[in-house]
């Protein structure tokens, strides 16, 4: 929808406020790029005043704050509840300016206040050591989206407003940023937001024409193409456009006008119907304005405004060149500072009426300060769900299938506050969840027809087939004060390796920021795993995002391999409880052995490792021969299979089995707040005695985390080793070598000398390895003797 001319709300008193306002910000954010002193040119610009080392980016911030500006009328104008997401990488200067203007950045940082020397504070800290960065980051007033890396603010924006019935938010999208395959996609999330119960989602495609050094593909498209284009994306684009600011800040006040009441129509109209919502057609701006809009036209005799020198620093050489220096003075005098802020430096008096007051500020708004929002959830007793085990190994369960009854009471608790969702791609009934269907329903707002199944306008479980988008969602929707789930199969829950890296980032600097109030844990179930892929082969199988999650900040991360199902049950109630983390938890969803009746698995997962004495031959503090240790479902069942073997072959052979369900355990208690202390270590694995360690993902990893230990000499792990494709699941176990017979046979080579009789077992397990690799290749499925395999020890 074009803009219409002829619509021109502000009068001229408000036009020169608002565009006072925007050269205030404007100069404010040139300021905190450049100087370190003089920060109203009281005096004439000199070299010292100027920083050393010009850190920044301007090009995209005189169009952030002329949003920002925008929205602030609109939302005193209509007592709105928005928050505003950057979505442009560098937009820092543009986000630190306004919050500073309205406020809200001297009310949590009392030592900068709103006059010059904290003008002065607020210019040197910017890009500077010990300060602040230059994008929104957590230290930044109303941010939930720090923008450092590129793709992800309107997935955020929408995580924001599911459930969120009054909020707007208003998520501003770099013409760079709509180029990456995250922020393509999310132009999709419109078919999830349910006018009844969701707030709005208001995108701001800001297209300046070029990134760092490139012009942008939507910027050179032709604004029909454009409008062809978000119509079929089912949206309702308006556009405003050109470079003269009072033009622009009229069409823009117009546009903003119409799109409230049209946001508002939508909202109205849904809730006001007794029939099931259905798709809207939402509002979204096309904004286009040059890049370094009001800064330099040339530099150096070469094009700034308009083009992509602007990207960064325009001025390169303030410090050190007379003429780019006074170049910089002009510009920023070209603001007219004097009639922005009066004697003392402060905002002049009308300036401040053109923002909000209090919680309605941007920067104030508690939906970015989600902790402030933050219920608790009600949980039902995980206890009620536990697989009836009389005895190890007598019950078989899928794990999920268990852990899915749980959370569909989970659903049902929360129901009526709204404040719970499941997110994974289109993979809820394949990892076995399928209960929390009998609860609620996947959301879906387009047509549903006759012969759909779980699908509904008012579902709770949200499910795409982008990784990217359901990470996305549930950051946004945790940081605004809610909680979730994400479930995934294991091998492409890297997909969102750098979106994992960017929220545990944000919770680590964000821990440290007395302001920031306390979120729900980001939690995610990986299943389908890579022991397990009858079918899918090679492309399916790769454990190493635990990983990636070991490298982060150690009170951030938490990684759980529970071995059966009421393991998983507390594992699961667990996490749900906890705050301000990321935790992984792994499990399968195949029909598996249960080792632990519900008060033995409370006790072991309470620990996070320990013995299982009705495991091994030997128990209590009983020294060992050998140690056999397991993390992971299908290497504890294999553990258990090769101390069966041993058992039966060298009954005097001394075995401690230990399980670990919480691999941080296994670091030391000064690496990570859950790691055993080194008494508590080498009582569970000796300090001289060999271990066999069967672990789910890459080797690498718990050597890594038990590099200090007194033993990890003698610590030998068999894990995922890259190998096997589609073939059944012992031959999987196999090729890795963590199947029973690799395990018994590393017990052999490096427990006790068994003499005559280890050397004529050694060839009974390579003789049976062989004769199952003949098996499974002539009948296609495991041998008899591995299907039908129980525990039957002790019962």
């Amino acid at each position: 929808m074009k803009h219409e001319a002829g619509d021109q709300p502000l009068r001229p008193d408000e036009l020169a406020l608002i565009d006072r306002y925007w050269r205030a910000a404007n100069y404010i954010s040139v300021g905190q790029i450049y100087l370190l002193d003089n920060p109203l040119l009281r005096t004439p610009l000199k070299a010292e005043h100027v920083k050393p080392r010009l850190l920044g980016h301007w090009g995209t911030t005189p169009g952030l704050n002329f949003i920002y500006a925008h929205l602030n009328r609109v939302i005193s104008r209509r007592d709105l509840d928005m928050i505003y997401i950057c979505g442009p990488g560098h937009g820092g200067p543009g986000m630190v300016a306004n919050t500073w203007l309205e406020g809200s950045y001297s009310e949590i940082y009392p030592d900068v206040p709103r006059n010059e020397e904290g003008l002065r504070r607020l210019f040197r800290q910017f890009s500077f050591p010990g300060g602040v960065p230059s994008h929104a980051a957590p230290e930044t007033p109303g941010s939930i989206h720090e923008g450092g890396e590129l793709g992800y603010a309107l997935m955020h924006a929408f995580g924001a407003a599911f459930d969120n019935r009054e909020l707007i938010v208003a998520c501003v999208i770099g013409d760079g940023e709509a180029e990456t395959g995250a922020l393509a996609a999310s132009w999709h999330s419109n078919k999830f937001l349910n006018p009844v119960h969701d707030g709005a989602v208001l995108p701001i495609l800001h297209l300046n024409g070029y990134k760092i050094a490139n012009p942008t593909v939507l910027g050179r498209m032709p604004e029909e193409d454009i409008e062809r284009l978000f119509l079929g994306l089912g949206w309702e684009p308006h556009f405003v456009s050109g470079e003269d600011p009072a033009s622009m800040h009229r069409q823009m006040a117009a546009t903003l006008d119409r799109i409230v009441s049209r946001i508002r129509t939508i909202q109205d109209s849904a809730r006001g119907s007794h029939d099931a919502a259905t798709m809207p057609r939402w509002p979204m701006i096309v904004l286009r304005s040059p890049k370094g809009w009001t800064g330099p036209k040339q530099v150096d005799g070469k094009k700034v405004e308009g083009f992509w020198r602007s990207h960064q620093v325009p001025v390169a050489n303030a410090r050190g060149d007379a003429g780019h220096r006074q170049l910089l003075e002009e510009w920023m005098r070209s603001y007219r500072p004097q009639e922005l802020f009066d004697a003392d430096g402060r905002p002049q008096g009308d300036l401040l009426t053109l923002a909000p007051t209090g919680e309605r500020r941007m920067g104030l708004n508690p939906h970015a300060n989600g902790g402030l929002l933050r219920r608790e959830l009600k949980l039902p007793d995980h206890r009620t769900f536990a697989v009836d085990v009389a005895a190890p190994g007598l019950s078989v369960a899928e794990a999920t299938r268990v852990m899915g009854r749980y959370l569909a009471e989970v659903m049902r608790l929360n129901a009526s506050v709204r404040n719970f969702r499941l997110m994974g791609p289109d993979e809820t009934a394949s990892n076995r969840l399928d209960a929390v269907f009998e609860v609620t329903d996947r959301v879906w707002m387009q047509d549903i027809e006759p012969f759909d199944t779980n699908l509904a306008a008012d579902g709770r479980v949200m499910e795409i087939l982008s990784e990217h988008l359901c990470q996305g969602w549930l950051e946004g929707y945790l940081l605004t004060g809610r909680h979730g789930l994400f479930s995934c199969y294991e091998a492409f829950i890297h997909i969102v390796d750098s979106m994992f890296n960017q929220h545990a980032k944000w919770l680590k600097v964000s821990r440290e920021l007395p302001w920031r109030k306390p979120i729900a844990s980001f939690n995610y179930l990986l299943t389908s795993h890579v022991w397990r892929q009858d079918h899918n082969g090679f492309s399916h199988q790769d454990p190493g995002f635990v990983d990636l999650v070991a490298n982060k900040k150690a009170d951030i991360v938490r990684i759980y391999l529970p071995p059966d199902a009421n393991c998983l049950l507390w594992v699961t109630d667990h996490c749900l409880r906890t705050y301000d983390r990321i935790n992984v938890i792994v499990a399968g969803k195949q029909p598996s052995p249960q080792w632990l009746d519900i008060t033995q698995a409370d006790r072991h997962c309470d620990v996070g490792i320990g013995t299982w004495d009705w495991a091994g031959t030997v128990a209590g503090d009983e020294e060992p021969d050998i140690v056999m240790a397991c993390a992971g479902d299908v290497p504890t069942l294999e553990t258990l299979a090769a101390v069966d073997l041993l058992r039966q072959a060298l009954p005097t052979l001394k075995v401690r089995v230990v399980n670990v369900v919480d691999l941080m355990t296994l670091q030391s208690e000064y690496q990570h707040p859950h790691g055993l202390t080194d008494a508590h270590f080498d009582a569970l694995f000796t300090t001289d005695k060999p271990v066999i360690f069967a672990y789910h993902g890459y080797p690498y990893l718990i050597h890594r985390l038990t590099y200090r230990r007194h033993n990890h000499p003698n610590l030998h792990i068999h894990g995922f080793q890259e190998e096997g494709t589609t073939t059944t699941p012992f031959d999987m176990a196999v090729l890795n070598g963590i199947d029973r017979f690799h395990l018994a046979l590393a017990a052999l080579k490096w427990g006790p000398d068994a003499g005559t009789e280890g050397a004529a077992l050694k060839a009974e397990f390579d003789a049976r390895l062989a004769a199952h690799t003949a098996y499974v290749r002539e009948h296609g499925e495991d041998m008899p003797e591995i299907r039908e395999w129980t525990w039957t020890h002790g019962r």
